[in-house]
Order: structure tokens, then C-alpha cells, then sequence
């Protein structure tokens, strides 16, 4: 039978210290830049103002943050929104000014930014810093109980060892993505937050895949090293592995491109956190079993006390 049989069509594990050095090098920089630079966290976590304005024609963005630096927002972003015409506009919060004030003043430097036509006030949304505050710390905690309570579900259905391992592959996918995000200085907000946990989803269905061609294999090939059943179990999960991304990315290729600036980083990062997914499933999760001595005793199922005395009364 196939399954027998040890296939070498790609040697992952004959790569695993090359990818092994890659992975620590990324994680390194991820780590380095969110120390270093930080993250350029949205108006939901800093708290501010956030004003949206609607022009006749369409507007230049360097003009929209020369008025406003000229007006005395130097630290204000702005971003088109959906079109040209449409410009979303953060502000920091001001101690010696009232969020009112403070949008009323911005607008007015935004008014004239475009020639021909009026400007119009689409919405404005008042964010304060506890608020922020309070969202960091919650997101926080939802990404650390999702770790833990993945870590008792693989532990439970697999092995302590395959608990570890889909841990460190999902530490790995989320620094890897958030280095991105933080390397680049790409806004971090809510939406950017919901896709990193969704790519924790992703990434650890996919390794449970795998995981178990793994424990499959374990038990029923009688031949070959470790690293050699856990190759093989690579090679069979890969097409399966492939269609999955492949088809998810198609997906998220279109939302990144034609679904407009408000979901451009929730887009964005689960792009990142499936491609980097991808990887890890087949060489982070896989590597880090073998390099925690997985083996063949260890696949094996438990014998139940007594099953031989049973078997031999009843043959």
C-alpha cells in the first residue's frame, strides 16, 4: 500500500536546519522592530478623533497633511477612504483642547484643500485613551487564552510534545506578522488584531492536519527514522495544504484589493499570517516534534490492564 511507503519526493526534513536558522532570524528582527520601533497602533488603541471628509473632486494627500501641519497637527495621518474624493483623518488627543474643538478646527484646515466644490463633514468619531487602553489590554488577553487553551486541546488529543510544537509554531506565525506590521510601520487597529487571531485559527488547523498523517503514520509504518515518517506524512498533507492556501489567498487577494481601505489591514495580515502559516505547519510544528524526541514508543497505543488475560479466555 501507498501508505507504506516513505515518500521522498521533497526532503522538508532534510531543509529543517536552514529553515530552522530563517525562522530564528525573522523572529529576531519581529522582535527587534516591535521593541525598537513599536507598532503604529489605530485610533482604538491611542484613543483621539477621527474625522472622515467628502470632496467633489479628488484629493491630494499631500496636500490634506500639509493644511493640516500648517493648521497644528503635524502628528495627523490621513489615508484615502474607498476613493479619491473620500480622506479619513486621525488625530492624536490634545491636552489644552476639547475633541469638539479639536475636529472643528481640523475641518476648517481641510475645507479648502480642494479647490472646486464644497467639503463635507461625513462623520466624526471620538475615541478617549482609557478606552484604548482597556482594548490593548483585552486583546492582549484574548491572543494568551487562545494560546492556552490550544496548548490543553492538542495536549488532550495528541501528545504534551504536539502541544508544544503547534505552540511554538503559533508564537512564531503571530511575531513574524506583527514584525511586519511593526517593520513597516503599518497601521495595527482592531480589524489588523481580529486577523491575527484568525490566522492562530488557520495556522493551527492547518498543523493539526499534519499532525495527524504524523501520528497516523507513527503507528502504522514499520520502517524508517522519525524524521523519515515525518517527511513522508509532509508529502502526503502537501497538496491538501497547498489547495487550502492557494484558495484562501485568492480570497483574501481580492478583499485586499477591491475591498477598500477599511479592511486593507485586516486583508493585509491574514495574507501574511497564511503564507507565514503555511510554512510553519510543514517545517516550525514538524521540527519542533522532532527536536523534542518524538518517536515510534511514544505513537504507540496505551495497552489497558489486563486486555491480554481477556483476549486469552476469549479466543
Amino acid at each position: 500500500m501507498q501508505l507504506f511507503k516513505l515518500n521522498r519526493a521533497i526532503d522538508f526534513m532534510g531543509m529543517r536546519k536552514l529553515a530552522a536558522a530563517l525562522s530564528a532570524i525573522a523572529i529576531l528582527v519581529a522582535i527587534g522592530s516591535i521593541v525598537m520601533r513599536g507598532m503604529d497602533l489605530g485610533i482604538d488603541f491611542t484613543g483621539g478623533t477621527l474625522i472622515e471628509v467628502g470632496y467633489q473632486q479628488s484629493a491630494d494627500l499631500g496636500k490634506v497633511r500639509n493644511a493640516l501641519a500648517a493648521a497644528g497637527f503635524q502628528d495627523a495621518t490621513a489615508q484615502h477612504f474607498g476613493t479619491t474624493r473620500e480622506v479619513l483623518v486621525n488625530l492624536a488627543p490634545r491636552a489644552d483642547m476639547s475633541n469638539a474643538e479639536l475636529s472643528d478646527q481640523a475641518f476648517d484646515a481641510l475645507k479648502h484643500v480642494v479647490a472646486e466644490g464644497e467639503a463635507n463633514l461625513r462623520r466624526v468619531e471620538f475615541v478617549g485613551p482609557q478606552v484604548g487602553d482597556e482594548l490593548t489590554e483585552d486583546g492582549g488577553l484574548a491572543m494568551l487564552y487562545a494560546l492556552i487553551g490550544i496548548l490543553i486541546y492538542v495536549a488532550m488529543r495528541f501528545e504534551y510534545r504536539f502541544a508544544v510544537g503547534s505552540i511554538v509554531a503559533l508564537v512564531h506565525d503571530v511575531l513574524i506578522t506583527m514584525g511586519i506590521f511593526s517593520l513597516f510601520q503599518i497601521e495595527f487597529d482592531l480589524p489588523v488584531l481580529a486577523a491575527v487571531l484568525a490566522v492562530i485559527g488557520y495556522s493551527l488547523n492547518d498543523t493539526i492536519v499534519v499532525y495527524d498523517r504524523i501520528r497516523e503514520n507513527f503507528r502504522k509504518m514499520r520502517k524508517g527514522t522519525a524524521a523519515e515518517i515525518v517527511n513522508a506524512s509532509l508529502n502526503q498533507t502537501l497538496s491538501r495544504t497547498m489547495m487550502t492556501s492557494v484558495t484562501t489567498l485568492l480570497v483574501l487577494g481580492a478583499l485586499f484589493v477591491l475591498g477598500g481601505e477599511i479592511i486593507h489591514g485586516f486583508a493585509l495580515a491574514l495574507i501574511i499570517g497564511v503564507l507565514v502559516g503555511t510554512y510553519s505547519s510543514i517545517y516550525v510544528a514538524s521540527t519542533a516534534v522532532l527536536m523534542l524526541g518524538i518517536s515510534k514508543a511514544d505513537m504507540m497505543p496505551v495497552k489497558k490492564e489486563g486486555a491480554d488475560v481477556d483476549a486469552d479466555a476469549h479466543p
